[in-house]
C-alpha cells in the first residue's frame, strides 16, 4: 500500500519536568505510522505498539492517532500539533498547522466523531461542508433551514446546520455553525469563520498556531 509522506511536529511536555516528547511522524499507511522520536531513526510504530512512551492507537493512509503521557492526538497530512501541559496535567487548547507548497493550510479535523480534511478558509464566514461530508458525519441537513448563495456557477442551496462538536489538533469546540452545500462543488471541507473567530491565529513563515480564546 502506497505510503503518503507528510510532516508532522508534536512537541509534548511532562507535568513534572520541562523537557518535551517530540514525534515527526514520516509516513502513514495501514495499521502502521514511520516515526522519528525526538531526532532519533524513524522506526515502525504498530498499532498497539510503545515506543519511548508513544502508543499508536489507529492509523490509515489518511491519519494516525497517538497515546503520549495519557493523552490522545489525532494527526492528519501535513497537519502539526504543539501540546504543552500544566503542572496538573491538562492540555493547551491549540494545534500547529503546516502550509502546503501552495501556502494552504490543510488539516484533519474530527467532526461529530468522523475525520474530515479540512482548508483553512478566512473568507468563508462558517464552517462548510460538501453534502456527501455531511451524510459521513451523520448530519440530515435537507431537514436544516435552507438560504441561498452565488457562486461561479449561479445561484445555489445551503442549508445552515450545527455541529455537535468539532476538534482540530487539541481543541474542541461544541455547537458549532455549518453550512451544507449540495453537489460536487466542494472538494474538501472549509474550517470557516465560525470555527475561526474563536481563536487566536498566530502565523509565522510556512507555520499557523491556532490558540482557543474561549
Amino acid at each position: 500500500m502506497r505510503i503518503r509522506i507528510l510532516s508532522i511536529l508534536c512537541f509534548l511536555l511532562a507535568a513534572s519536568a520541562a523537557s518535551a516528547a517530540e514525534v515527526h511522524v514520516v509516513g502513514l499507511t495501514a495499521g502502521k505510522a514511520v516515526v522519528s522520536i525526538n531526532g532519533g531513526k524513524p522506526r515502525i510504530l504498530a498499532v498497539g505498539q510503545t515506543i519511548d512512551g508513544v502508543k499508536l492507537l489507529s492509523a490509515d493512509s489518511q491519519s494516525a492517532t497517538f497515546e503520549v503521557d495519557g493523552q490522545k492526538r489525532t494527526l492528519g497530512p501535513g497537519e502539526g500539533a504543539a501540546v504543552a501541559t500544566t503542572a496538573f496535567g491538562s492540555a493547551a487548547d491549540q494545534a500547529t498547522l503546516i502550509a502546503d507548497s501552495a501556502g494552504h493550510f490543510f488539516t484533519t479535523g474530527v467532526v461529530n466523531g468522523t475525520t474530515l480534511r479540512f482548508l483553512v478558509d478566512t473568507g468563508a464566514t462558517s464552517v462548510v461542508l460538501s453534502a456527501a461530508d455531511a451524510r459521513r458525519v451523520g448530519i440530515n441537513y435537507l431537514a436544516a433551514p435552507r438560504s441561498f448563495t452565488q457562486t461561479a456557477n449561479g445561484v445555489i442551496p445551503v442549508y445552515n446546520v450545527k455541529l455537535d462538536t468539532i476538534r482540530v489538533g487539541d481543541i474542541t469546540l461544541n455547537g458549532v455553525d455549518a453550512s451544507v452545500i449540495e453537489g460536487d462543488r466542494l472538494p474538501v471541507a472549509l474550517l470557516g469563520m465560525s470555527f475561526l473567530n474563536r481563536m487566536e491565529m498566530r502565523r509565522e513563515g510556512t507555520t499557523m498556531i491556532l490558540i482557543r480564546r474561549y
